[in-house]
C-alpha cells in the first residue's frame, strides 16, 4: 500500500479483533514516539474499531493506577486523571466517551530518554536511559536516583547500557532489562544482538544474559517474560538457571506489552533502515509494518491482529484501560485542558473567551 494516499492512522485488522475487545470490555492505549501521539482503540461494536489519536511531544512509556494515567515525554512527565463528568460533557460530543484523561500534574525531568515507566509502591518510578538506573518520579527534583545496575560506576547521562524495561513484582521494582552491561557512553552499540541482559533489582544480579534486544520484561503467574526484539519473540526466563524458553514466535520488532485476562497485547515496529542501530539487524527486512499482536497466553496462539499502514511506524509502550471502550484523553497543547477543571465533588468546563485585540496601525493586524 502507498501509505501517501492512505487516511491518517488508517489500519487493517483481523476480524475478531473488535469482538475480542468488546467481550473484553477494554480499550488499548498506545504511544508512538515516532508519531509523536498518544493513540486509543477501542471496539465500536463486535465488527469495527474506532481510533483517537492525540498529540504528545514524543511519548514513550505509560502507566496505569485506577483512574490515573502517567505518560513519558520528551522532557517531562504527565500524570492525567479520569473525570466521567467532563466525559460526558466533551464539546460538541455529550455522551459519546466513557473516560476522559485531564492533565493535573507535570513533572519536568529534562532530557532524559525515560522509557517504561510504573507506579509502584514506592511511587511513580521510570527507567532513566540517558543516565542507566532506575528513578523516582516527584516534586522534589528532575529526578531521584534509587537504582543503578552494579556495573555502572556513575550515574551520568551517557546512556552507557541503554536500560529500558522494568517489570513489577507485588508492587516492587524486580527486574530491569538493558541491551548491553559495560560502563561507557554508548557501549551497549557495539553487540546489539548478542549484548541483552536482564538484572534481578534487589540482588543486582544479572539473571538472563546474551539476550537479542530485550524489552518490556513483566511478572505474570509468577514467571518472567520477555520480548526478545531483535528475534521477533516472546520468551520466558528461568531466572535460576539464566536460560530461557520460546513462548511464541511474534513477527516484527517486538516492544511494549501488558495483559488483561489470558490475553497478551504486544506491540511490533517498522524498523528505520537508515538507522546504523537497526539495519545491522537480521530481521530488518522482515519488520516492515507496526501493530498489535493479541496473544491468548495459556495456549500461546495468537489470536488476532492490527496492522497500521499509514502515520504509526514505531510503537514503544503499550496498556489495556479495562472497563472503559471509548476514552478520550486533553493534551496541553491545544489549551483544552485549560477549560477543564475538575474538582473533588464536581467538573465542569469553562466557558471559552473571545479575545479582542485592536491596533492603531491597520497592517499590524493583519
Amino acid at each position: 500500500m502507498d501509505s501517501k494516499k492512505l487516511a491518517p492512522f488508517s489500519c487493517s485488522f483481523t476480524p475478531n479483533l473488535p469482538e475480542i475487545l468488546t467481550k473484553l470490555n477494554c480499550s488499548i492505549v498506545l504511544t508512538t514516539f515516532q508519531a509523536g501521539k498518544v493513540v486509543f482503540i477501542s471496539p465500536k461494536n463486535e465488527e469495527q474499531l474506532v481510533q483517537l489519536p492525540r498529540t504528545f511531544h514524543r511519548p514513550m512509556g505509560l502507566a496505569l493506577q485506577d483512574d490515573r494515567m502517567a505518560i513519558a515525554t520528551n522532557n517531562q512527565v504527565l500524570v492525567l486523571k479520569d473525570s466521567k463528568i467532563l466525559a460526558s460533557s466533551y464539546k460538541g460530543k455529550s455522551n459519546t466517551y466513557d473516560a476522559l484523561y485531564v492533565p493535573q500534574a507535570s513533572y519536568y525531568t529534562g532530557l532524559t530518554d525515560i522509557h517504561d515507566l510504573h507506579w509502584s509502591d514506592r511511587g511513580l518510578l521510570a527507567v532513566n536511559t540517558s543516565f542507566s538506573c532506575l528513578c523516582a518520579i516527584d516534586d522534589q527534583f528532575s529526578f531521584t536516583p534509587v537504582w543503578q545496575p552494579s556495573f555502572i560506576s556513575k550515574v551520568v547521562g551517557e546512556d552507557r547500557c541503554h536500560l529500558n524495561g522494568l517489570a513489577l513484582y507485588k508492587g516492587q521494582p524486580k527486574y530491569i532489562s538493558a541491551l548491553g552491561s559495560h560502563d561507557f557512553a554508548g557501549s551497549w552499540r557495539e553487540d546489539i544482538t548478542r549484548g541483552g541482559v536482564l538484572i534481578d533489582i534487589p540482588s543486582n544480579e544479572i539473571v538472563a544474559h546474551g539476550l537479542a534486544m530485550p524489552h518490556s520484561p513483566r511478572v505474570y503467574d509468577d514467571r518472567l517474560y520477555v520480548l526478545l526484539s531483535a528475534q521477533e519473540k516472546l520468551v520466558c526466563v528461568d531466572t535460576e538457571k539464566g536460560t530461557y524458553g520460546d513462548v511464541a514466535h511474534i513477527g516484527g520488532f517486538v516492544r511494549g506489552m501488558c495483559r488483561l485476562g489470558d490475553f497478551l497485547f504486544i506491540g511490533t515496529s517498522k524498523l528505520r533502515k537508515n538507522s546504523s542501530t537497526f539495519n545491522q539487524l537480521e530481521i530488518a527486512d522482515n519488520a516492515d509494518s507496526a501493530g498489535i499482536t493479541l496473544l491468548h497466553l495459556p495456549t500461546a496462539t495468537i489470536m488476532a491482529k492490527l496492522t497500521y499502514h499509514a502515520s504509526v511506524d514505531e510503537i514503544y509502550d503499550i496498556q489495556v484501560i479495562p472497563e472503559i471502550t471509548r476514552p478520550n484523553i486533553l493534551n496541553t497543547i491545544s489549551g483544552d485542558h485549560q477549560r477543564a477543571l475538575h474538582l473533588p465533588q464536581a467538573a465542569y468546563w469553562l466557558a471559552e473567551q473571545k479575545v479582542e485585540t485592536t491596533s492603531a496601525n491597520p497592517a499590524a493586524s493583519s
